[in-house]
């Protein structure tokens, strides 16, 4: 399992720099499409997977819903993670976006639809979904596994592996390589900075990306 040091400081990165580092790896962890409900939220964290299905209303009864065993699931810091290939029919609401953030949920990601905007700014609770919709999915969705393997935005995410998101986007960190990602987020980290600097000292933007790789 990722420690919580090596998960705290890939979440201080930003996702743009641990996607450079992926792909220096080889690995495809960006995921598309899930922009945050507002402005400026960023989380980070241990993925929590659940996996989901989705029916016209009337096709489950409401005890499939589940959004309380998802709470229950996540441990304090970690992002809950929720694949519905892509629904527009709500997986999460305001009231459990409040009952997470008491419990110290660190984030939430949805290949799906989520509603209660409002109320998600209200409770500072990070949320990145693919839609915002009023319909709820009690009777239209049932959950099918708590803490596997799902796949968001075509990109494998298993229980345990660090989620990084923030107003550029979403990366899913593999358990297996957190520390590797780690340690060259860090030195394009050091590249960026260190080109600022003499960026302010008068070089030119052409001459640091010849200097920098990946600026």
């Amino acid at each position: 399992m990722v420690s919580d040091e090596t998960s705290q400081a890939l979440g201080g990165i930003y996702t743009s720099t641990l996607s450079n580092a992926l792909e220096d790896l080889g690995e495809d962890g960006v995921v598309l499409g899930l922009p945050p409900v507002a402005p400026g939220l960023r989380c980070a964290g241990r993925a929590m997977c659940v996996a989901q299905i989705t029916g016209p209303a009337g096709s489950f009864p409401g005890s499939d819903f589940k959004v309380g065993a998802m709470i229950d699931a996540a441990r304090p810091g970690d992002i809950v993670v929720v694949a519905n290939n892509g629904h527009c029919v709500s997986s999460w609401g305001g009231t459990a976006s409040y009952a997470a953030k008491l419990k110290g949920i660190a984030g939430l990601v949805v290949d799906g639809g989520v509603r209660d905007r409002e109320e998600m700014i209200e409770h500072d609770f990070p949320v990145f979904a693919r839609h915002m919709v009023p319909t709820t999915g009690r009777t239209r969705i049932r959950v099918t596994e708590i803490g596997g393997i799902v796949t968001v935005s075509g990109v494998k995410v298993e229980t345990g592996d660090v989620i990084v998101a923030d107003g550029t986007g979403i990366v899913c960190i593999p358990q297996n390589k957190a520390s590797d990602v780690l340690e060259i987020a860090r030195a394009l980290q050091a590249d960026d900075d260190q080109a600022v600097r003499e960026i302010t000292q008068g070089l030119t933007f052409a001459e640091a990306m010849a200097k920098f790789r990946k600026i």
